[in-house]
């Protein structure tokens, strides 16, 4: 196998079928093909096409090394990084209503224990958890996780406390139940976010991860993130500015000393902060030749950070994004013009929005339709979606066929609430857009 050689050939990705087949008429057998001889490059990898060699001389974001290592770390900015949460019963799990998600996880509880007690009484050892459990979708939602939780003998318990917000899409945040046993896969976050006092100070820079087939899409939060923030595939990771012991103590500065120590040699600077490198980290993972040039190496690692011929308008920028994606419910109303069905009463109550074919109004409603949005809107993209896309798709009256569980966006007590969102979210978008343009130079390599 030492002198075994590999050789590729690859069509263009976007050709339809018929001009497939019609290159595989003509090239009549593989003698006639183009063949191209690859070899893996250190990180072996073998098809390095659109990798850019420079990048791996930037600053790595984390590693698993790092994030495993114990004391003092080097090498990367941050020191621990995580997954968004999975339940694999969001439908349960989440609601845009706390009641809801109260009643809901009651009853899935309550169905999960009964079958945990019989489980440990039964008699018959050979039966196995996949023949004895019982399916209806309405009472409980199994997985792989659960079910091993139900052979450990584990109940569950429902807390209140337990309920908490959640950034389960763009600008779209879910009361979420947080729990080791109903949610699959926690990760990290009980150290992150353990309760809701902190989200009063800790911030998480996430994005989607190795392997992701959309667009390089970079996003800030203080509540817990979902794992599927931006839907498909994609598995979300995120980078604390804090980490905590899962009470809430000992709150420990995750960025590194190594880090801080290589930003202010670099810029010769003794001032910088750890909070400084947040937000210049944050607004560079923003810069559309970063995102350009590196997009095929951000398919196949975590982000690495270059140094910018300027640092602090940097910082400015990623402390401007920040506060705008975070507090985007603060941010002011954009003027849209309000055209209303003089025939219907005032109605602010959503079921499914539509925006026009030539993307300047929303049909909220039949009473109700927002029109003159601005084109410059839809430059703001996370993932294959702009944030106002986000909004109407998220925002709509849903209920699940299996469990008949109903998620209703709609709130009786602030009933402007979504159309109040939509022109805020249209703000932050054109304000996005607008720092993103205005990002200073990287100084990268020429082509």
């Amino acid at each position: 196998m030492k002198n075994t050689q590999i050789y590729y050939a690859r069509m263009d990705e976007f050709w339809r079928k018929e001009e497939k087949l019609t290159y595989l008429e003509k090239i009549e057998h593989i003698g006639n093909v183009e063949w191209q001889e690859i070899k893996p490059d250190k990180n072996h990898i073998w098809l390095t096409v659109g990798l850019e060699d420079d990048f791996e001389t930037f600053i790595a974001l984390g590693s698993q090394e790092t994030k495993s290592a114990k004391g003092n770390v080097s090498d990367c900015l941050f020191k621990i990084y995580s997954r968004g949460v999975v339940t694999s019963r969001d439908v349960w799990a989440y609601n845009f209503k706390f009641d809801e998600v109260s009643v809901n996880i009651e009853k899935i509880i309550n169905n999960y224990n009964a079958q945990v007690i019989k489980w440990t009484q039964k008699k018959d050892n050979s039966v196995k958890v996949d023949d004895f459990v019982s399916y209806d979708d309405t009472q409980i939602n199994w997985s792989r996780d659960l079910k091993l939780d139900l052979q450990r003998g584990k109940l569950a318990d429902f807390s209140p406390a337990k309920i908490r917000t959640s950034l389960y899409r763009p600008f779209t945040c879910l009361f979420l139940f947080f729990d080791r046993i109903l949610n699959e896969e926690v990760y990290v976050f009980p150290s992150i976010f353990p309760n809701s006092e902190t989200e009063a100070e800790n911030l998480v820079i996430c994005f989607n991860g190795i392997g992701s087939e959309k667009p390089f899409t970079s996003t800030i939060s203080d509540k817990i993130v979902n794992l599927s923030f931006i839907g498909g595939g994609t598995a979300y990771q995120c980078f604390p500015f804090y980490t905590y012991d899962e009470d809430g103590t000992n709150r420990k500065e995750n960025i590194t000393d190594w880090a801080l120590e290589q930003y202010r040699t670099h810029y010769q600077d003794s001032t910088i902060t750890k909070w400084d490198i947040f937000h210049y980290t944050y607004s560079l993972l923003h810069h559309p030749d970063y995102r350009e040039r590196y997009a095929a190496n951000l398919k196949r690692e975590l982000p690495r950070i270059p140094f910018a011929p300027q640092f602090q308008p940097f910082v400015t920028a990623g402390k401007r994004l920040a506060e705008i994606h975070i507090n985007y419910e603060q941010q002011p109303e954009y003027r849209l013009k309000h055209i209303e069905n003089k025939d219907l009463p005032i109605d602010w109550q959503v079921e499914k929005m539509r925006l026009s074919k030539d993307k300047t109004e929303i049909k909220y409603n039949d009473f109700l339709t927002l029109t003159g949005i601005p084109t410059e809107v839809f430059e703001y993209r996370l993932g294959n979606r702009s944030a106002l896309d986000w909004i109407i798709d998220q925002y709509q009256v849903s209920t699940d066929k299996r469990s008949g569980i109903t998620n209703d966006p709609n709130r009786l007590d602030d009933e402007e609430y979504i159309v109040r969102l939509i022109k805020q979210v249209i703000t932050v978008s054109l304000e996005t857009v607008k720092i993103v343009k205005n990002l200073p130079d990287l100084g990268l390599p020429k082509d």
